[in-house]
């Protein structure tokens, strides 16, 4: 039985971990979504992306979250008329991040939701060890 508990706090770690990583990239989405180059017709902020993928802890047996990658959105950047821009191309255009402010927050909602299951489960295993341990006493 402990060992099935130890391996549920390995999985809920890993999976801490996955989302705390997650969530400053979506940070640093949200901080960099008005970031524009910084010469004329330069890119600005591409935003970046996360890959999950699962991996067998040899040690437990169990399926941890890892992180495959870190990598970035090919989606076009949005373009704006703003010929006054530092980063205005000849034509007065400015390249802007391809961040959408909705697709970050709800990214974050999602965060915010795995972490507390994550942690929910950290707290439940915590405790039937604590009760185990109270039963093995007595």
């Amino acid at each position: 039985m402990l060992d099935a508990l130890s391996a549920s706090l390995t999985v809920a770690s890993s999976g801490l971990e996955a989302q705390s990583t997650r969530m400053r990239i979506v940070s640093e989405n949200l901080a960099n979504a008005t970031a524009t180059g910084r010469t004329a017709g330069a890119d600005p902020y591409q935003r970046k992306t996360i890959t999950f993928d699962a991996a067998m802890d040899r040690a437990s047996g169990a399926q941890l979250a890892k992180i495959k990658e870190i990598g970035v959105d090919t989606t076009p950047y949005r373009v704006e008329y703003d010929p006054g821009h530092p980063a205005a191309d000849k034509a007065g255009y400015v390249k802007l991040p391809n961040v959408n402010m909705m697709i970050e927050m709800a990214d974050m909602r999602e965060v915010n939701r795995s972490y507390e299951a994550n942690l929910q489960v950290v707290k439940q295993v915590r405790s039937m060890l604590g009760m185990t341990i109270d039963l093995l006493r007595s």
